[in-house]
């Protein structure tokens, strides 16, 4: 049930109906018709905007709509008012039985309330933390893999069809780096002291690496040029390395549908046919680009190039694909990349990228709309970076790594649950402070525990009323006499339930999973707030001496946690029963 949908759908009926009888000229185009919440919620219930966008296509004053629209929604039963205001927005509000009755749907539809079938089942790639394989994942790939694994999930929720991708950054010299920094570590573990020279990787999760190379290869290795063993060494330290970041994400309860390599590219032939598909379409061509801007003349030697016409689509400048030496650009594999993505078949496709990736997007965006001849969209999501506090301090870098915080000395910390809900309370090109004082306290100030602890109040009621005897099945508090629901407070918190279906859609559509989180937390609070009217308003209090009053404001309670879990679930959080 999404109540915003419902009464949007009797606005437009009457509207056609409106159209039907001449009071409207025929054949309005009525998508742009939107039923929400008010601005002012003293101002209504609901809502719309129907006269304001109709008035000029039919020709009419707002207000001379707004009036004809109000007169007919008025004969709904489900409408107690309709008040024009302004220039001829439509206020709507509803009788108490229509707030009442979505109680009984969020009990019977679960944690399916609030599902929608908005994606229709289109595919959607969502390429998340792609982290280059040479070391333990670190925190601003945490970031990133939270906000891409709850986007996944959210997406699927509203009826996207969705496959979680993770690129393998093996193709470049950062893995000959790290065969080489392996290497040492082989050397070590055969008693030799390794020379870790500068550029070199020094953590110390390598030692295992170094460990199991012995193993495998004895000291057949040893003192030999790398032209004998570095391909062998970085498949080898890569593939080790994959393992270690695939554990790092099954601990943070991220699951990849598909791993793709970009080693996997070179020498198969998918570069070329992503280029010559572009040189078909005319975007491929030979020149030579304008100094980087800032470059004194004398600082540039022009060099011809084979470059793509990235600004036929909106960038800034075209971009090289070859270069004169005949070797590809870095630019090179990620389209071949994004070719055979959309030679998959996505209708979508979304990456989440560092902050320190924003002069692909233009490109990317670019490169993607020319190969599948705009039939694909491509939105990126920056991710910005992750500072870590404790005691007001920023927290030292991990030994272990050598050069940062480890995504696992992260949940070691504090747990998955509370990672994957702070990652989420900031949008994800802004900034975050992880403060542990912060999320370890029990406040409000704290919205992991804010959250979590207004589902273990559910839980609370739920078991003191099984404990007096009441039964609080689902079935049961569906069935309730919902009318006791009708102290205002009670009202307002099933209006703040209706806004879910509508939240969902909304961050659907814009690609923003932490909007979920601002819901809960806003959820909880009014939830919270209803719970400590109870302290003064004893008519407030979830169990009462009447049975069948209880039975209505625990399944008030009960659906408040069903939506409340149903949100957990997108951010990949696990609801709590009881505090500790």
């Amino acid at each position: 049930m999404n109540l915003f949908a419902d009464i949007r759908a009797l606005v437009v009926a009457e509207l056609e109906a409106l159209m039907a009888a001449g009071v409207l000229p025929p054949g309005l185009d009525l998508a742009g018709v939107a039923v929400e919440p008010p601005r002012d919620a003293g101002h209504g219930d609901m809502a719309t905007n129907a006269a304001m966008v109709l008035a000029k296509p039919a020709g009419l004053q707002p207000r001379a709509i707004a009036e004809a629209l109000a007169v007919k929604l008025m004969e709904d039963p489900r409408i107690a008012g309709a008040d024009v205001a302004g220039p001829g927005f439509l206020n709507l509000r509803l009788v108490p039985g229509a707030w009442q009755g979505l109680v009984r749907a969020v009990l019977v539809e679960g944690t399916g309330y609030g599902r929608s079938t908005l994606g229709q089942a289109r595919r959607v790639n969502v390429e998340f933390v792609s982290a280059n394989p040479t070391g333990p994942m670190h925190v601003a790939h945490a970031r990133g893999a939270v906000v891409g694994d709850a986007l996944a999930r959210l997406l699927a929720y509203a009826g996207w069809n969705v496959t979680r991708e993770y690129y393998i950054n093996d193709g470049g010299g950062q893995v000959d780096v790290l065969a080489r920094s392996a290497y040492e570590r082989y050397r070590e573990a055969h008693g030799l002291s390794p020379e870790i020279a500068e550029g070199l990787y020094p953590g110390d999760y390598l030692i295992p690496v170094g460990t199991a190379l012995k193993a495998k290869y004895g000291d057949s290795l040893l003192d030999k040029g790398e032209q004998f063993w570095l391909a062998e060494v970085r498949e080898f330290a890569t593939e080790m390395m994959m393992e270690m970041i695939r554990g790092d994400l099954d601990a943070l309860g991220v699951r990849m549908d598909v791993f793709s390599s970009e080693k996997a590219l070179y020498g198969t032939g998918q570069i070329e046919a992503a280029i010559e598909t572009l040189r078909g379409l005319g975007l491929i061509y030979t020149g030579t680009l304008e100094p980087p801007k800032g470059k004194a003349p004398e600082d540039w030697e022009p060099r011809e190039q084979t470059l793509f016409k990235s600004t036929a689509f909106g960038d800034d400048q075209d971009r090289p694909v070859q270069k004169s030496d005949g070797s590809w650009t870095y630019f090179a594999p990620d389209i071949a990349y994004h070719y055979n993505k959309v030679q998959r078949g996505f209708d979508e496709l979304i990456n989440i990228f560092g902050a320190d990736h924003s002069g692909y997007v233009k490109r990317l965006k670019a490169v993607v709309s020319a190969l599948s001849e705009n039939r694909v969209t491509l939105d990126i999501k920056l991710i910005q970076l992750v500072k870590l506090l404790k005691g007001g301090e920023i927290v030292k870098m991990s030994k272990r790594a050598g050069t940062f915080v480890t995504l696992r000395d992260l949940i070691d910390e504090v747990g998955p649950d509370v990672v994957r809900f702070v990652m989420l309370t900031r949008k994800n090109d802004v900034a975050l402070d992880f403060d542990f004082d912060k999320v370890t306290e029990q406040s409000k100030d704290n919205p992991v525990f804010y959250v979590q602890y207004a589902n273990a109040r559910v839980n609370s009621i739920l078991r003191k009323a099984r404990e007096a005897g009441l039964d609080v099945s689902d079935a049961t508090l569906a069935a309730a006499h919902l009318s006791h629901l009708a102290h205002e407070a009670e009202l307002e918190m099933i209006r703040k339930l209706a806004e879910w279906p509508r939240l969902v859609e909304i961050a659907a559509k814009g690609n923003e999973p932490h909007r979920v989180a601002f819901y809960l937390f806003e959820l909880a609070s009014d939830f919270h707030g209803l719970w400590n009217r109870g302290n003064d308003d004893a008519s407030l209090r979830f169990l009462q001496e009447d049975s069948a009053i209880s039975t209505a404001k625990i399944a008030l309670a009960r659906a408040v946690g069903v939506v409340i879990c149903a949100g957990l679930g997108i951010l990949g959080v696990t609801p709590v029963e009881e505090m500790r």
